[in-house]
């Protein structure tokens, strides 16, 4: 099997084709797409609980202390302790980061406009069903797999 005939190297090829547009665009305004991506999951209103961000967007702990501190040092973010509670923080958009979020809206919005003007409804039906049925047998295999792990791990 050629590599350009499995799933995973369309799937890899299509996202980086994505990801390469993207961090085009937010290039052109200081930007990077996984800043784009993390303040499309901060609610501009009301702000989020750092700890939701990080399973919105798919980093680790670490990776989006590291990304939140880089935002809060270009002052795209700010963050509040939770009065009651100080193990609490709220992240909350400034006006600067609340003008990229929406340049990351913008951006987000033309490219899916442009896929629903160019791929028909149906196809694009079956495209997310196999998709979301693809992501349901990797989850399937990865918790099998920590299963199995954790049985060749119990002592006999």
């Amino acid at each position: 099997m050629k590599r350009e005939e499995t799933v995973d190297y369309q799937i890899k090829a299509c996202w980086h084709a994505i990801s390469r547009m993207y961090n085009s665009e937010a290039a052109q305004h200081d930007f990077t797409m996984a800043i784009g991506h993390v303040l499309l999951n901060i609610d501009a209103e009301r702000g989020t609980p750092a700890t939701h961000i990080g399973p919105l967007v798919g980093l680790e702990s670490r990776s989006l202390t590291r990304m939140l501190r880089t935002l809060e040092e270009d002052g795209l973010i700010y963050r509040e302790t939770n009065a009651r509670d100080k193990r609490f923080v709220n992240v909350f958009l400034t006006e600067s980061g609340k003008e990229k979020r929406e340049i990351a809206r913008r951006t987000v919005r033309e490219f899916n406009f442009m896929i629903r003007n160019n791929v028909p409804s149906e196809k694009l039906d079956i495209f997310f069903e196999v998709v979301q049925q693809i992501t349901k047998m990797v989850e399937q295999r990865r918790t099998l797999q920590s299963s199995e792990l954790m049985e060749t791990d119990l002592p006999e």
